[in-house]
């Protein structure tokens, strides 16, 4: 993407658990942001051209042999450095000053002390602002060059400066929610320090992307597997917008879908955007792939493994084809390059696909891979995506094959496609959706005694599950309103045949997955 138009944050990653929400922090400040890795060169970083930098925070100690430190000369480029934490520590001893491990840590909720109140750093910053601090090792002594701007009671050296080199540290994690005015501290490093210009928006995005896909394919014809979800939606209508009917989406019904997704996802990229659609019904393929198996890995290979036959199978029919489209996100490129690894290094063949056969000699075109999922909703927003679809939860690859618990048959989906939907419009209707990162129901492989009407029935139930979560890392129970709750009871026992009880799941995760499968 043509990134080299805009002013650049590089955030160094030493390994922190916050690297991406450093820069998303600043990408929220109108910036373009970069994670590379902090063995990156002096001599590479000179040729990104960055306006600052900053090391992100990390696990290690630097006090142990072999522990992660930066190229020294990019301490000689003459750029703005912010170090956090770990960054902070090793920027520090870098430079001439010295990191203890003392007695006492910080972890948790603290309050810091400005020390100077001239810092720009602290610009508009309240005296005694909360932060969250996170750290075993300690500054003891500063390098040459800086003073102490911030304290805390446990923490002397909380912030320090060096305003001839424009070289900032800081103890603890201004990017995170718990610092109450981190966000107030990493604008004033990135506009004010720095003075990068604030020009990083969709609107700019879609425009560089458009010419950029433009003048990557050509003449030549684009394959894009469309799923309904919002990543791939995106990048259809995005590579749609730049390059017209040389954009083909197959879009493969595996029968896993929720209530009427097909048919919607046809009519809104099909008529609305009007775009070349290869429709696949696969649904008794599937089906007849899953029959009498119920165990959750099976299921998921045997789905992701039929999906990518499938795909192939009407690609084929689509004429020549020289790419594939994928809407990969930035975490997905971060955490494959990063030496430290990450949970999206291996991309899942149901999510993108992959798995393909190697003649096909396909190109890859991932016109999302420098944003992160707050900004491809954004995009959505901006390219007319309709709400609904945008803000929509994540849903699996494997669709409800992982939410019909046990076997998976075409009447058990059919059953679990009537619950989903009335728990989700019960949400929608209490003004609950936006507030929550993923509802959805599942169907167990279990039967209970009910008394419907005058009847006693043994029939099957469902659960019921609501989490909120920042990334699907870490999720916790929604407090669903009982109100919402009696409501999507009451309607699942009365209206879907063959359900006589309703659970509402209320683990987090950990201990559980936000997945049953």
């Amino acid at each position: 993407m043509a990134v080299s138009d805009h002013d650049c944050i590089l955030v160094l990653d030493f390994g922190a658990q916050y690297s991406q929400l450093i820069a998303r922090r600043v990408r929220e400040c109108g910036v373009y942001s970069q994670i590379v890795p902090f063995t990156i060169s002096a001599e590479e970083v000179r040729s990104i051209g960055p306006k600052g930098i900053i090391f992100s925070g990390g696990p290690a100690s630097v006090k142990t042999p072999g522990s992660p430190r930066p190229d020294s000369a990019i301490f000689s480029l003459g750029i703005p450095i912010l170090g956090i934490c770990y960054g902070l520590q090793v920027m520090t001893e870098c430079l001439g000053g010295n990191v203890t491990c003392p007695d006492k840590k910080e972890y948790g909720l603290q309050n810091i002390d400005i020390a100077d109140k001239s810092s720009l750093l602290f610009r508009n910053v309240s005296d005694r602002s909360q932060v969250w601090m996170s750290h075993g090792d300690s500054v003891d002594r500063m390098a040459p060059g800086f003073t102490v701007t911030a304290t805390t009671p446990t923490c002397p050296y909380a912030a320090v400066e060096d305003k001839a080199r424009k070289f900032y540290g800081v103890q603890f994690h201004p990017e995170v929610v718990h610092s109450v005015e981190g966000e107030k501290m990493i604008r004033s490093f990135v506009l004010d320090i720095v003075g990068a210009r604030a020009d990083w928006n969709m609107g700019s995005f879609v425009n560089d992307a458009i010419e950029d896909i433009r003048r990557t394919v050509g003449n030549k014809t684009v394959l894009c597997g469309l799923s309904g979800g919002v990543d791939s939606s995106v990048a259809a209508v995005l590579i749609h917008k730049a390059i017209g009917d040389q954009l083909v989406c197959v879009f493969v019904n595996n029968g896993m879908l929720r209530k009427n997704e097909a048919q919607s996802v046809i009519d809104l990229f099909s008529k609305n955007f009007s775009m070349r659609l290869q429709y696949a019904d696969a649904e008794d393929d599937f089906l007849a792939a899953l029959k009498g198996v119920t165990e959750p890995e099976s299921k998921r290979k045997i789905i992701g493994k039929l999906f990518v036959d499938t795909f192939y199978r009407e690609a084929r029919k689509c004429g020549d084809i020289s790419f594939l489209a994928q809407g990969t996100l930035y975490p997905d490129v971060v955490e494959s390059k990063s030496p430290f690894g990450g949970p999206s290094s291996t991309i899942k063949s149901h999510h993108n696909v992959g798995g393909l056969p190697e003649d096909l000699k396909w190109q890859l075109l991932e016109p999302l891979k420098d944003l992160f999922k707050d900004e491809v909703r954004a995009l959505g927003k901006e390219l007319g995506l309709p709400d609904e679809l945008v803000y929509r939860h994540p849903f699996p690859g494997p669709g409800l094959g992982v939410r019909c618990i046990g076997e998976v048959t075409k009447e058990r989906l059919d059953t679990l496609r009537d619950i989903d939907a009335i728990f989700i419009d019960e949400i929608r209707k209490a003004g609950l959706y936006d507030k929550i990162w993923q509802a959805f129901a599942d169907l167990l492989p279990v039967k209970s005694v009910g008394v419907q009407g005058d009847e006693r029935t043994y029939r099957e139930v469902c659960t019921l599950r609501a989490v909120t979560s920042e990334d699907a890392m870490t999720a916790d129970w929604y407090r669903m309103p009982y109100d919402v709750l009696q409501r999507a009871s009451s309607r699942i026992c009365n209206e879907v045949k063959g359900v006589n009880r309703v659970l509402y799941d209320v683990t987090s995760k950990p201990p559980a997955t936000i997945e049953w499968e």
